[in-house]
């Protein structure tokens, strides 16, 4: 063994080892949180039983402990008192509704940010064995997964146990929308929009595809220009060296969307008008859903690009009117995908892999994976199949990660793949799952246990 692979393997230790006490510390940081968690706790108990001896009938008196309470103590911690107030109900509610997540906290199996989505997303849970059921389910989630795809779940099987319908709340959450001004430092400000997911979502896809675009006209014109540096007989108009755009892509989505809005379209469109210039850019958005809910005996299991849930209503009108349309079908019993269609022809194993993983299958990535590369876990060069159990959705720069150093990934059954890094440790990624359901004996649907 020469002395660079020496170099390398003991580096290669060196980052396990460094795994090893990242996870020790965030072990303990769960267990102090657990310890401030309680404390908080006590303290919200204590101001409890200060109004429960108030006799006046005034909230405002009755509430003064409670204010006086988070003012102590977010003074002593320089914290704003009213955000020192919501942090004392929050521990309270984690500790009295919410134990066996208190528990896992103090354990050091989860993080007090999965602590928080847990509570976050069950909180609308009313009856108690329905949320301890909750609780039990998302835990095992939780000690696998990051905070975002902990949140996704947790959303997930809380909405199935909420007593108001989906679509209720959404009719109800809709009547919010609206648009509002920040301002910021540097001269800046920031618009937002508060609105349904189907048509936010779709807005930010057509700006994509429209920065994509002028990204990929200004890419050609650099190639073009760059291969008449070479020819001495070239006119001279074509030598000249042309406007070239050195916008972000983020920055060219800003600037198109306030165009539309002020101008009512794109105020420069380098396309030219080809086969319809900018203008021409639709949005395009994946709905998956669960084919009782499309019949109409659920009412709940659709999501939109497999992030956020869409109300039924809006998603049945999609089904019926969208000239283009993925659809997902999931098995209403186990939850697992059952069928891809889509009314243009498209790769059945893309849509295969896109609705099986969702994002990224790199643990902590969340980058869509329609976006991603369809990666051969065992190289094709190698004699890898390419077939959907040796295929795995994996953005650029993991799947740059991987062929680049020695990460390596293999394929086990349910779709669970196992990373082992150049040190020698292995992580686990699951599919993202889903929200499945049982019958019960009078003719409903309820959570499955699993």
């Amino acid at each position: 063994m020469d002395a660079d692979e020496k170099r390398r393997r003991a580096e290669d230790k060196r980052a396990g080892v460094f795994a090893d006490e990242l996870a020790k510390l965030r072990r303990r940081r769960a267990a102090l949180e657990a310890k401030e968690t309680r404390l908080l706790a006590d303290a919200y108990a204590l101001t409890l039983e200060q109004r429960s001896r108030i006799g006046s009938v005034s909230s405002r008196e009755r509430d003064m402990p409670l204010r006086s309470m988070a003012l102590e103590l977010g003074m002593a911690v320089r914290v704003n008192d009213r955000a020192m107030q919501t942090q004392m109900h929050d521990a309270h509610e984690l500790i009295e509704l919410f134990p066996q997540t208190m528990e896992a906290l103090v354990e050091g199996r989860v993080t007090r940010a999965h602590a928080q989505v847990i509570q976050d997303a069950g909180r609308v849970i009313e009856d108690a064995n329905d949320r301890a059921a909750f609780e039990r389910i998302v835990l095992v989630e939780a000690e696998r997964q990051t905070v975002p795809r902990t949140k996704k779940y947790a959303l997930q099987r809380a909405a199935v146990l909420d007593p108001r319908p989906l679509q209720e709340r959404h009719d109800t959450a809709i009547r919010e929308r609206r648009v509002w001004v920040t301002d910021l430092d540097d001269t800046l400000s920031t618009l937002t929009i508060l609105g349904g997911n189907v048509y936010i979502h779709g807005a930010f896809n057509r700006l994509t595809g429209q920065g994509t675009t002028i990204k990929d006209v200004d890419r050609a014109k650099r190639r073009k220009y760059a291969a008449t540096q070479g020819e001495a007989d070239a006119p001279e108009e074509e030598t000249a060296e042309p406007w070239f755009d050195d916008r972000s892509l983020d920055e060219i989505r800003c600037d198109l969307a306030l165009d539309m809005l002020l101008a009512g379209s794109p105020v420069i469109d380098p396309t030219d008008g080809a086969k319809g210039g900018l203008g021409a850019i639709r949005a395009e958005v994946q709905i998956t859903l669960p084919i009782t809910t499309l019949t109409g005996v659920t009412g709940s299991g659709a999501e939109l690009n497999g992030v956020t849930p869409v109300d039924p209503e809006t998603a049945r009108r999609m089904a019926g009117t969208a000239r283009v349309w993925d659809r997902v079908m999931t098995d209403p019993i186990s939850g697992v995908v059952t069928a891809v269609d889509r009314y243009q022809l498209h790769p059945s194993q893309t849509r295969f892999l896109n609705a099986r993983d969702v994002t990224c299958r790199t643990p902590g990535c969340r980058r869509p994976a329609k976006l991603c590369d369809k990666d051969h876990s065992r190289d094709f060069a190698l004699g890898g199949p390419t077939s959907n159990d040796n295929l795995c959705s994996e953005c650029v720069r993991h799947h740059t990660l991987k062929h680049a150093t020695n990460w390596h990934v293999e394929q086990l059954p349910g779709g669970v793949l196992k990373f082992t890094s150049p040190g020698g440790k292995n992580y686990n990624s699951h599919p993202p799952s889903r929200v499945a359901f049982v019958p019960t004996d009078d003719d409903g649907l309820t959570v499955a246990p699993f």
